[in-house]
């Protein structure tokens, strides 16, 4: 019951501003006597039903935080604290960039929505990598850490693969899984990477790395055509993909209402994500569930923010859940709360 006032404390300040201030105080309630413990105890879900073994992993549940949250990978502890079954960094680049001007991630309260145009603003693979080696070798985690990975803005699509390569080569030994982002709408031409061909080249190279058969997944757009999302249902046939992440924000503004389409209208470029985006990646999550079946594990995002919404993930072909959004809306109470309905509802 206390969140509500804390999120409406931090919603006065500018979003990014608050997703700072917010990590600082859960890092200050950490390094506090017992303040791990509290934690622990008041956000963990303890239990083992929910528990699954995908790409080879166990997961002690089945609710993960997307990537875009800890972009370069400096809150694993205290998001570990929080519950989390697993947590994707990134987007990683090859070098680091600044990412889009400021401002850039914007609020629709009404709609527990929001439109980011952050542009994978990182710190570089080299010092992503540095970070997580460095907490690797200094703690017993057994948390599950995905990365996500794309191009920088500069890399012509022609040279893509490279990047990804690139990210590939310097994040293997201290990620459990990737994710290859082609669908992000905030870097100009990347989701012209989820033609087939161009999957095809960055997915073969990739595999060619690939000695130590680390999860390699594909994370697209819910905007993509039914003829789009047959070629990579296709796709999955042809070259070695793991697994999809389904799905990534929408450019869709018919899902606001008329209220806020008009704020939209105003703020411009970028992804939508949250509440509206619920039954839109739902329909695709469950076409790409009926062309691949169980071939292939698909991790579900969009639109989370209780455990109904997480059910319905689930049901529609998920194997596993994405909060993000929800995340922000919902406080750090979340995971513990969907997890016990997921338990009580199996």
């Amino acid at each position: 019951m206390l969140y509500p006032i804390i999120r409406n404390t931090l919603f006065l300040l500018p979003p990014e501003t608050a997703h700072k201030v917010s990590m600082q105080g859960l890092h200050f309630v950490a390094a506090l006597p017992f303040g791990k413990q509290i934690l622990g105890s008041s956000f963990q879900y303890h239990g083992t039903d929910l528990s699954k073994k995908l790409f080879g992993l166990n997961f002690p549940n089945p609710v993960g935080l997307g990537a875009g949250f800890d972009k370069n990978a400096e809150h694993l502890d205290v998001l570990e604290l929080l519950g989390f079954g697993f947590v994707e960094i990134g987007t990683v680049t090859p070098k680091a960039q600044a990412g889009n001007p400021a401002p850039r991630l914007f609020r629709l309260p009404s709609q527990k929505a929001l439109i980011n145009r952050m542009g994978f603003n990182n710190d570089g693979v080299d010092a992503i990598a540095k970070r997580l080696k460095t907490r690797k070798e200094k703690s017993n985690s057994t948390l599950i850490v995905g990365g996500n990975i794309g191009k920088n803005k500069i890399t012509e699509n022609s040279d893509a693969w490279k990047d990804y390569c690139i990210n590939f080569n310097g994040l293997e030994e201290v990620v459990d899984y990737f994710v290859v982002n082609v669908s992000s709408p905030n870097t100009p031409g990347l989701r012209e990477l989820q033609e087939k061909e161009s999957l095809r080249k960055i997915f073969s190279e990739l595999q060619n790395l690939n000695k130590n058969n680390k999860p390699i997944l594909l994370k697209i757009a819910p905007d993509l055509e039914t003829s789009a999302l047959d070629d990579i249902i296709a796709l999955t046939q042809e070259v070695k993909i793991d697994g999809l992440v389904s799905s990534n924000t929408t450019l869709d503004r018919s899902l606001l209402n008329a209220e806020n389409t008009l704020k939209a209208n105003a703020i411009g470029a970028g992804g939508l994500s949250g509440h509206p985006l619920l039954a839109k990646s739902n329909q695709v999550l469950s076409y790409l569930h009926k062309g691949i079946g169980d071939r292939l594990p698909i991790i579900a995002s969009g639109g989370i923010f209780k455990g109904e919404d997480a059910q319905s993930k689930l049901e529609a072909g998920a194997s596993l859940v994405q909060i993000w959004t929800g995340f922000i809306y919902e406080g750090p109470g979340m995971v513990k709360n969907i997890c016990q309905y997921l338990a009580t509802h199996k």
